[in-house]
């Protein structure tokens, strides 16, 4: 009996070959795999649905934030703008 007889090829798990229990596990990783990327997905879409929901709820707050960063904004620009010209 060689190393390719048909018997040495067989496993204990009722003559399924090494091969065919690969591709079994590989499809398993598949599946796993394919329902991550549907749930991911999902989960995306729902967060982007109540992101805009909340901006266009609170849309008049999220304005005076805006507002307010403004002067922190320029206050920043001009501490780096002092920064590079010191240099």
């Amino acid at each position: 009996m060689g190393m390719d007889s048909p018997q040495v090829e067989k496993s204990i798990k009722g003559g399924v070959t090494m091969a065919e229990e690969i591709k079994q596990e590989e499809g398993k990783q598949d599946a796993k795999k394919i329902v991550s990327t549907i749930f991911k997905v999902i989960l995306g879409l729902l967060f982007l649905i109540l992101g805009v929901g909340a901006v266009i709820r609170w849309w008049g707050a999220l304005l005076l934030v805006i507002k307010g960063c403004v002067g922190l904004f320029l206050i920043l620009a001009g501490i780096i703008t002092l920064a590079i010209a010191k240099e």
